[in-house]
């Protein structure tokens, strides 16, 4: 539901025509998503457990049992996504000015404010002081006539500082607005919907007023006085409520969405508080009563077939965005296009035959106010395909043969007979139980009564199972280790086979993040870019020539690969020869990020890392001066000729054959081993 303040209200003077519309339009859609709601109805049964004959393998099984693989499953991928996407506690979204920003060149800069101040601390130093200030290379170089003192000759990169500015703003902006509005939890409702039917869809966003609560002291009492501050606002939009062009491929590609809301008395009621909403054909519509018409798909999600059936006392309302034709434009009193081929885009809520809401799109530059995304990309639709889909034949293998296993153990655990009533006197009862007697008719030979033992198939059942259940990861590209399976065979039970279970997982995941990047991540940045450049007069530090780069798939990378490869190329500064070519306040930065730490909290400006260089080399040189002036002490290489310092001689205890007794320093009067101490007395 939306609040738009920028709204224009359309007066309708015949909404039969236009509520007819609509209504085709959405039974159209309704008619091209048939089969993906076959499709999402079989992805929910598998996920939730539900028996009935879709999820039977054979008619005859007795056995219901359900081994509820593809919950786990699509459970394991849901983690893993919202893991990768929001475990750093940012939103990976990003603003970032344009390459060469449109209308603000004049205020390109071949460096930055902070590396200006540097070299003006460079050119203010005496001359008799540069060596110092230069740690010494000014005395080893100064006389190269290599060097030449001035700017550098090596081109900078242009850096535009007005809208580097406005970037860093408007992607604060952004988060502060994700944030405060509980985005997180939205996103992995469509996120996990995403996983479990193949498609998540987020609408918004919206212009909604967020109450902050606020206590004022008057007299010595604490009166509530609530402030209302605008923000906007997205939601989660269910596939099963979602309607789009049924002959589009792509939202780009759609005319028109509808979405389908179910709402109870009071949610009408409150649609009268917002804004362009028609309060006359709202108490129209409630003086009618309900109109709500269960879908066939809505039984299976409720799974509440034994309880009673009751009046459902809510109300259909459907909300259109789209074009809307020429012809039905006249009907409405306002501007309109001039020739028959035109349309305007309009945001239409019906009910019961009636608009109560009629507006123009919001939105500059128009667009449809959603936001859809495929878990796998199916080329020629809008939705796409779920994780329980890709393991549909793999969850009936599973179940089949667990319930033939469950089914044979049961006749191969229990006695079947073979009777011949015509040996037995009639009227016996057949019940067999310990100590059962049969009475036979007098002179029949033969025996009556004859016991059967079925086969054991029960192991053949459970290694299709266990094929059954590798064929699952494999089509989903989630191997069961992901989720915590012990036992793991195969491949798997090797170190260089797991590492490649791991990668081809990862793999999978990482073509599902670009989706995300793509679909959801990239548009919703967008979105909320133009809102902000469209509603936000607040703060006008946020304009600029702008663009938006989503971050989902540059975490993918494991943070330790990364650190290890950071963490070798820093090592590389020990050479002499390459130091000088590394940043080296790039790479300690890179290397605090890899390892969730703030970089600027962590890493020196250049004047701090200046003033840090000197204490650690005043540091140096004291340390060394103390140890040449220690007394007695000599150089390690003035030991052996192998630069091994001597220790004292071998100790003969015995004291024949010249050595020496009691090597070391001579204890002194006090000690515990001087002899001549006197014994206290006892």
């Amino acid at each position: 539901m939306s609040d738009d303040k920028e709204d224009i209200d359309l007066e309708v003077d015949s909404p039969s025509a236009l509520t007819g519309y609509i209504v085709k339009k959405f039974e159209d859609a309704e008619n091209g998503r048939f089969s993906d709601e076959l499709r999402w109805i079989s992805s929910y049964k598998n996920y939730r457990g539900i028996t009935d004959s879709t999820t039977a393998y054979t008619a005859s099984e007795r056995s219901k049992v359900f081994v509820r693989i593809t919950k786990v499953k699509v459970l394991a991928a849901f983690g893993q996504i919202s893991d990768i996407l929001f475990a750093s506690g940012k939103f990976p979204i990003t603003v970032s000015p344009t390459p060469i920003p449109e209308g603000i060149a004049e205020f390109a800069h071949l460096s930055s404010p902070e590396e200006q101040s540097v070299l003006e601390q460079i050119r203010n130093v005496p001359l008799a002081e540069v060596d110092d200030f230069l740690g010494g290379l000014e005395g080893k170089y100064g006389q190269s006539p290599s060097l030449v003192p001035g700017p550098s000759v090596v081109p900078q990169s242009p850096e535009i500082q007005p809208a580097l500015i406005a970037a860093r703003n408007m992607e604060k902006q952004i988060h502060d607005q994700l944030t405060d509005t509980n985005a997180v939890s939205i996103l992995r409702k469509a996120i996990f919907e995403c996983a479990l039917l193949g498609t998540g869809i987020v609408k918004g966003p919206f212009n909604f007023n967020k109450t902050i609560h606020n206590w004022e002291i008057k007299n010595g009492e604490k009166i509530y006085k609530p402030n209302e501050k605008t923000v906007p606002r997205i939601s989660c939009v269910s596939c099963w409520d979602f309607y789009p062009d049924p002959s589009a491929k792509s939202l780009e590609d759609a005319e028109y969405v509808v979405e389908r809301h179910r709402l109870n008395r009071e949610q009408v009621l409150d649609l009268k508080n917002r804004p362009f909403f028609k309060e006359d054909a709202i108490e129209e519509v409630l003086d009618r009563g309900p109109n709500y018409t269960e879908k066939h798909y809505e039984s299976t999600l409720q799974e509440d077939d034994s309880s009673p059936n009751h009046e459902d006392n809510r109300y259909e309302v459907l909300e259109y965005w789209g074009s809307l034709p020429s012809n039905l434009a006249e009907e409405l009193d306002i501007p309109g296009p001039s020739s028959s081929g035109d349309s305007i885009h309009v945001n239409v809520w019906i009910t019961a035959g009636k608009v109560i809401r009629a507006v123009l799109n919001p939105f500059l530059p128009t667009r449809l106010p959603y936001s859809v995304f495929p878990y796998e990309i199916n080329p020629y639709q809008i939705f796409g395909i779920g994780v329980a889909e890709n393991m549909q034949d793999a969850q009936l293998l599973m179940n089949g043969h667990v319930r033939m296993a469950i089914d044979n153990l049961s006749l191969a655990g229990n006695m079947i007979f073979d009777v011949d009533e015509t040996q037995l006197v009639p009227g016996q009862s057949m019940d067999i139980y310990p100590g059962k007697i049969f009475r036979r008719q007098t002179g029949q030979p033969g025996t009556a009564v004859t016991g059967l033992k079925f086969p054991n198939t029960a192991p053949e059942n459970l290694q299709m199972y266990q094929a059954a259940r590798q064929l699952a990861d494999e089509e989903t590209g989630i191997p069961s280790i992901i989720h915590g399976q012990t036992g793991v065979t195969g491949t798997g039970r090797t170190a260089a086979g797991l590492s490649m279970l791991m990668g081809s997982a990862g793999l999978s995941i990482k073509t599902v993040i670009k989706n995300i990047d793509e679909f959801l991540l990239r548009n919703l940045g967008e979105a909320f870019f133009q809102w902000n450049m469209q509603f936000n007069d607040d703060n006008a530090e946020i304009r600029g020539d702008l663009e938006i780069k989503p971050k989902g798939i540059s975490s993918v990378m494991q943070k330790e690969v990364r650190t290890q490869r950071l963490t070798a190329l820093l090592q590389t500064i020990g050479n002499p020869m390459l130091a000088p070519f590394i940043k080296i306040p790039n790479l300690i930065k890179e290397l605090a990020i890899s390892q969730d730490i703030d970089p600027e909290q962590l890493v020196n400006d250049p004047q701090e890392a200046a003033i840090f260089a000197d204490i650690l080399r005043g540091l140096n040189e004291r340390a060394t001066s103390q140890e040449a002036s220690a007394p007695g002490q000599q150089s390690p290489n003035m030991g052996t000729p192998q630069g091994v310092p001597s220790g004292p001689a071998p100790v003969d205890q015995s004291g024949v054959g010249g050595g020496t007794i009691g090597v070391g320093n001579a204890p002194t009067p006090g000690e515990s081993n001087f002899t001549g101490n006197l014994r206290e007395a006892s």
